[in-house]
C-alpha cells in the first residue's frame, strides 16, 4: 500500500463488531496486508487506565462533559502513540470504536452540543478521519437481549433504555450527515453473511486506493 488507512467499526454493544472485526483482519491477512487492531477507549497505556474510569460502575456522578473530555484524552493518545505511527507505515488500522461514538453517545446520548464534540475530537485525532466506518446496526432491545448472559455490565451499559435509544437514534443521524464514509450494515443478519457484505466493501475501497 502507498499509504495507510483507518476501517472504524460502530455500534451499540452486543452488535457484534468484535467478531467482524476479527473475520476482517482475517480476510486482509490473507489478502497480504498486516492490518492492526486497536479498542477504543483504550489502544494504549494511558488510554487503558482512562478507559478503567469511564467504564467504572461506580463511577456514577461522573459529568457529561468530563466523560466527553476522557474519552477525546484516551483518542489523542491513541492517535499520537499508536495510529499515526502505523499510517506513516503504510498499515490499515482497524478502530473498534472511534469519534464516531462521542458523537453518538455524548451529543446525541448526553444531549452535548454537537458541534463542540465534533470539533473536540477532531483536533484530539488531528482531523484524521476513517476511509470508511461500518456502524453494525441492531437495535437497543436486541442489544440487551444479546448480553443479557454477561456476568458484568460497564457504566454506560448500566444506562436506562431511553439513553440507549437516543444513542440509537444518533448513530442514524450520523449515517444522513456522513453518507460518503459510513456504511450502514444490518446486524441482524447471519455473521458470515455480514462478513461478506463487509469484505466486498473494504475490497473496494482497496481498489480505489490503489489507482
Amino acid at each position: 500500500m502507498a499509504k495507510g488507512m483507518i476501517i472504524s467499526f460502530e455500534g451499540t454493544d452486543g452488535s457484534g463488531k468484535t467478531t467482524q472485526i476479527k473475520a476482517l483482519s482475517r480476510y486482509l491477512e490473507e489478502k497480504g496486508y498486516m492490518p492492526a487492531i486497536l479498542r477504543e477507549p483504550g489502544g494504549t497505556r494511558i488510554g487503558e487506565e482512562i478507559r478503567s474510569i469511564l467504564l467504572n460502575s461506580d463511577n456514577t456522578e461522573m459529568a457529561s462533559l468530563t466523560e466527553m473530555l476522557l474519552y477525546a484524552s484516551s483518542r489523542a493518545q491513541m492517535m499520537e502513540e499508536k495510529v499515526e505511527p502505523l499510517l506513516k507505515e503504510g498499515k490499515i488500522v482497524i478502530l473498534d470504536r472511534f469519534f464516531d461514538s462521542s458523537l453518538a453517545y455524548q451529543a446525541y446520548g448526553r444531549d452535548l452540543n454537537f458541534d463542540a464534540v465534533l470539533s473536540i475530537n477532531l483536533a484530539a485525532v488531528k482531523n484524521i478521519v476513517p476511509k470508511i466506518t461500518f456502524f453494525i446496526d441492531i437495535t437497543p432491545e436486541q442489544s440487551l437481549k444479546r448480553r443479557q448472559n454477561a456476568t458484568a455490565t460497564d457504566r454506560l451499559e448500566n444506562e436506562d433504555m431511553s439513553f440507549h435509544y437516543k444513542v440509537y437514534e444518533g448513530y442514524k443521524k450520523l449515517l444522513e450527515k456522513f453518507p460518503e464514509r459510513i456504511i450502514r450494515i444490518d446486524g441482524t443478519k447471519e455473521a458470515r453473511e455480514i462478513t461478506n457484505e463487509i469484505t466486498s466493501y473494504v475490497d473496494n475501497v482497496l481498489k480505489e486506493d490503489i489507482r
